[in-house]
């Protein structure tokens, strides 16, 4: 598949009296694409997370990466330093899930607006934090099919408080691939082993990938456990779940 020379821009999202940044990235050459929203991890719309987003604009997908900590850290990105980690979790442990979801939706919506993107259903990628942010976006009508990468505590708890995600697992509607590695302690096999589960009983179209040798942020080629062989595995299952038809 011959890439595509990108647009890429910051766009600010407009819903009441909350504005959410967001990195667009988008084919430059005129043409009608479907819609992926990207998810970021604790360390914002960083470098990682843009790159991400032009690599599937390059694939004729026109691509949004929102802010998800635009209400308590406006702007915020950063490293992978362990102050770096310490700062983003406190920043992640202040989200709330409705408003995650209604942030989403605004990225979804903003998509729909653009006379280049296709209106019918959208794909959505999430990374650690974005994740389990990504579990809770395939709960959303609009989005038809979700990558969910090493996303912690889907089993055990909800951004903002409440019953687990994993407890709306009934109410995706698309296709739901996960993507977990075997050395990763913050996801216990147990965990991982109730989503496909409960992925299971609802019937929900699914996949779940267990890499061996593969840590916790394995798909980040910035971060100390990148896995090269476990990172293109999964990026051959993410290009294949998202070209699928709705």
């Amino acid at each position: 598949m011959t890439e595509q020379a990108l647009i890429t821009t910051t766009v600010n999202l407009l819903q009441d009296n909350i504005q959410v940044s967001a990195y667009l990235a988008e084919p430059k050459e005129s043409g009608s694409y479907p819609g992926v929203v990207v998810l970021q991890e604790i360390f914002g719309v960083n470098i990682h997370i843009r790159e991400v987003t032009e690599r599937i604009a390059k694939l004729g997908y026109v691509a949004i990466a929102p802010a998800l900590f635009q209400r308590t850290a406006p702007g915020f990105e950063t490293g992978y330093t362990p102050e770096d980690i310490e700062t983003g979790r406190n920043y992640a442990m202040q989200t709330q899930a409705s408003e995650l979801l209604s942030d989403i939706q605004l990225a979804i919506d903003y998509l729909k607006n653009l006379p280049q993107v296709k209106k019918d259903g959208f794909g959505c990628i999430g990374f650690c934090f974005g994740g389990h942010v990504a579990y809770l976006a395939a709960t959303l009508p609009d989005i038809k099919a979700t990558a969910s990468f090493y996303g912690a505590g889907i089993t055990t708890r909800t951004p903002g408080g409440g019953a687990p995600t994993v407890s709306r697992t009934k109410e995706i509607t698309g296709s739901l691939y996960a993507f977990f590695g075997r050395e990763d302690t913050s996801i216990p096999a147990e965990q991982v082993d109730e989503i496909e589960a409960e992925l299971e009983k609802y019937k929900i179209p699914h996949r779940v990938f267990r890499y061996d040798g593969a840590d916790h942020g394995f798909f980040c080629d910035h971060r100390g456990s990148y896995n090269p062989k476990a990172a293109a595995d999964a990026w051959e299952q993410v290009k294949q779940l998202f070209s699928q038809p709705n």
